[in-house]
């Protein structure tokens, strides 16, 4: 049923101009916005909200650590009507002793979304084309600017793709979006903050847990973890085809690591991108727990020689 779906939304959508995306059409007067019922939706509802939503906004924020530009890969594949979102562009900023991946400058984000066509009273579905790193900081950050519907597509491009549903390859210049951005959202950690969460309350490393026993560190030039955190690698909150497990799963696992309702839980990785992705899980899992992250996460720590370091393997 749902294949027939995706060839009758593919027929529907292939006599449709995808650029610009939704130029000419008026938007629509809202009344009070729709908030998603969490922080993920399936392809299977993306797949429907497609053809039933004219006002949602779907971006494209594909990226991985070390390689050039996935724009590419966005000309030659996306979500219909999905708009480019270049990761290094808008969300960073410059790298040096905030981190690898610092918050990006606050304005330049918000133009980048207006770009990208977000409005604030408009629902936002994110998606890469790999785990939901990238994905899962674009969620972040426009949470943390103050848009309140905001999903990240579960599976993101490899599931939609799996389940046969239709792909574009004509670039998407949306409708210029009257995004404004009003931080902050959520809570920020800087180093000192991390190390008071490690020390009296609940830090969470969300790098491979090879990298938080020092073993195998090829990113950042001193090995380790902060004092007193706990390892809880990100993608262990996914299951073999790249969705996130199910909510009660999220809970017992999280659980496991010393989360409970009303504890206060810092997350950080190596320069803020698995920690979002960390976020993203802890809320998921439905245990009423909103992360503060650590931003500059490892790559930030380790600028200062005077901050302890904890490497298990020497």
């Amino acid at each position: 049923m749902l294949r027939h779906m995706a060839e009758a939304l593919h027929i529907r959508l292939s006599g449709v101009p995808r650029s610009p995306s939704r130029a000419g059409r008026r938007r629509p007067t809202l009344g009070v916005m729709t908030r998603p019922d969490g922080p993920l939706v399936s392809a299977e509802h993306l797949l429907r909200d497609l053809d039933s939503d004219p006002t949602l906004v779907v971006l494209d924020v594909s990226w991985r650590l070390g390689e050039d530009s996935l724009r590419g890969e966005y000309d030659r594949e996306h979500v219909p009507g999905a708009a480019w979102v270049e990761f290094e562009e808008a969300l960073s900023g410059e790298p040096g002793e905030g981190g690898r991946h610092p918050m990006p400058d606050t304005e330049t984000f918000a133009e980048a979304m207006r770009v990208a066509g977000v409005d604030n009273d408009e629902r936002v579905v994110v998606y890469d084309r790999d785990s939901g790193l990238s994905a899962a900081r674009l969620w972040w950050l426009l949470t943390y600017a103050g848009h309140e519907a905001v999903q990240v597509l579960d599976g993101g491009l490899r599931r939609w793709r799996a389940l046969g549903y239709p792909v574009d390859d004509e670039p998407v210049t949306p409708e210029r979006g009257d995004f404004v951005a009003t931080p902050p959202h959520r809570e920020v950690l800087d180093a000192e903050g991390a190390a008071e969460y490690a020390d009296q309350h609940l830090l969470l490393d969300a790098r491979p847990g090879d990298r938080f026993r020092g073993q195998n560190e090829t990113i950042d030039p001193v090995a380790g973890h902060i004092p007193g955190a706990v390892s809880a690698p990100a993608l262990a909150n996914l299951d073999d085809d790249g969705r996130f497990l199910t909510a009660d799963d999220l809970a017992m696992h999280l659980t496991r690591l010393g989360v409970r309702p009303g504890t206060k839980v810092g997350v950080y990785c190596g320069s803020g991108v698995q920690a979002m992705h960390a976020a993203l899980a802890l809320e998921a899992s439905q245990i009423g727990v909103q992360p503060a992250v650590y931003v500059g996460s490892w790559s930030e720590w380790i600028t200062d020689p005077d901050r302890p370091v904890e490497n298990p393997s020497g």
